[in-house]
């Protein structure tokens, strides 16, 4: 995929919203963009498992973790569901861990940082609702845009 957030952001002024610079790039794909899937949880991540287990169809999962840093929502071999089945990337509000292996996969991964904790697995949390962190709110079916540069989000696609 093509694209750079900035050009991006300068075609479509009023149309995208930018998050607030707080995520690092871990993934193999620097840049990826698709419709958005959403998960709310707090330190428990069966649900991101479970929908990593579903087809993405290019989809990007934005998992609004709470910010958590006690532990990861998600490891390398999640990310690998998300390479075999089709997902763009994943944006964790919150941390990951197994960050060499998923860095060599073809899969973004966007995360506040790294635990090397696991998470519970109770299955608690929601699927496919609105969440909001960094100043935007993600909804599903919107559309966002990641890069070096940083994350856009938009209610249509821009491409």
């Amino acid at each position: 995929m093509d694209f750079q957030t900035t050009d991006l952001c300068d075609a479509n002024e009023g149309k995208v919203r930018a998050v607030a610079p707080m995520f690092r790039s871990f993934g193999g794909k620097q840049r990826f963009a698709g419709p958005i899937r959403t998960l709310k949880v707090f330190e428990d991540n069966a649900l991101v498992r479970s929908t990593l287990e579903g087809p993405g169809e290019g989809s990007v999962l934005v998992v609004d973790g709470g910010g958590s840093m006690r532990c990861a929502m998600v490891g390398d071999q999640l990310a690998l569901l998300g390479v075999k089945n089709g997902w763009a990337g994943i944006v964790v509000y919150g941390c990951i861990r197994d960050s060499g292996p998923i860095g060599g996969m073809e899969l973004g991964v966007f995360a506040l940082g790294t635990h090397p904790m696991k998470s519970i697995k109770k299955g608690a949390g929601d699927r496919d609702i609105p969440v909001t962190f960094g100043g935007v709110t993600f909804t599903p079916g919107n559309w966002l845009y990641a890069d070096e540069d940083g994350v856009i989000v938009s209610e249509a696609p821009l491409l």
